[in-house]
């Protein structure tokens, strides 16, 4: 199925042994089975409209941010159901069991929401709190050799931090990139990311027209992270000293941690809509500006395979509208 070329608002995730991807009104999620079969779970998006105020720009950007984590968590749940991950003579334990009883259907629901808080609460313990706590050590130590007036200025810790940000990501998704189950994941990555832009450039979904697209995306998860990062450099850089010989140094930790948490929305606003500009923008100097994002997708993404990519066809392919045109970004 093909449609005219055109920029798509249609996004997708890797998952276990697939793929989900999500339309203006469907979401599905296609997995390949140990068997080969593909077998894809759609669900409608709902009718749910959001008020005013939760579609103003930067406010609709945390809110889209909250949506993907949960939708994304869901689609994770669904594919690890389908792969045999378990030992096959692995017996239910009482807890379990007492569980099921108790919440019934509702533990799917708990299981969901308690890991996207896990998953928050771990990134922003570290890419927020480790930064600031050893940009503050670093502080200290240039405080002792004298330069302390230096590593006191607001572009110093926030230019700091950042570099520090940017290592501890790079690292953390480079050794990720060397673990085997990984690797898989960032093959649909690139299956998904080359199924969406065969359907941009208006080709028939085959794996054969799939093939000819490269693996990177302006408007990928990744991209966003990097701006995240940029976008935290510059309003952190801004944002009022709090200094002196009157504030102890664990004061001016509590502060700085306290200011980057409560600046988090906003920076996660602003990042979606700089990647949602510099998605429809065809200007020279915001490709430029997507260009390091672009770089960052060869640690998260690979070549996939031709039953990969039949997977994140099978998946695009259940959320296109049947309206053309209705998915424009």
């Amino acid at each position: 199925m093909a449609q005219k070329e055109h920029i798509t608002s249609i996004g997708g995730q890797a998952v276990i042994e697939g793929v989900m991807m999500r339309g203006p009104f469907k979401t599905a999620v296609a997995v390949r089975k140990s068997d080969g079969e593909i077998e894809c779970k759609i669900d409608e998006n709902g009718t749910k409209k959001h008020n005013w105020f939760l579609k103003l720009p930067v406010i609709r950007g945390c809110v889209s941010f909250i949506e993907s984590l949960i939708i994304g968590m869901k689609a994770l749940m669904f594919s690890a159901e389908l792969i045999d991950i378990e030992e096959e003579e692995e017996q239910t334990s009482k807890f379990d069991e007492w569980l099921e009883d108790k919440l019934g259907d509702k533990i799917k629901d708990i299981v969901i929401y308690v890991a996207v808080a896990l998953s928050v609460l771990f990134s922003v313990g570290l890419f927020i709190l480790l930064p600031t706590a050893i940009t503050q050590g670093i502080q200290g130590i240039l405080g002792k050799i004298g330069l302390d007036g230096f590593s006191k200025t607001g572009t110093f810790v926030s230019i700091c931090e950042g570099i520090i940000k940017m290592l501890i990501f790079l690292s953390y998704m480079y050794l990720i990139s060397k673990m085997k189950d990984i690797k898989r994941v960032f093959e649909y990555h690139g299956a998904e990311h080359k199924t969406i832009a065969c359907f941009e450039a208006g080709e028939e979904l085959t794996p054969e027209n799939v093939k000819k697209f490269s693996r990177f995306h302006p408007r990928c998860g990744t991209s966003f992270l990097l701006f995240v990062m940029i976008v935290s450099i510059v309003l952190y850089a801004l944002l009022p000293k709090f200094s002196g010989a009157e504030y102890s140094a664990l004061q001016r930790l509590f502060y700085r941690m306290g200011t980057r948490l409560l600046l988090l929305p906003v920076v996660a606003g602003v990042s979606y809509e700089i990647i949602k500009f510099a998605g429809r923008s065809k200007n020279i100097c915001v490709k430029w500006l997507t260009k390091p994002g672009l770089w960052l997708q060869r640690l998260t993404t690979r070549e996939p395979d031709e039953a990969q990519i039949e997977t994140a066809i099978a998946s695009l392919t259940a959320v296109i509208p049947e309206v053309e045109g209705a998915d424009k970004w």
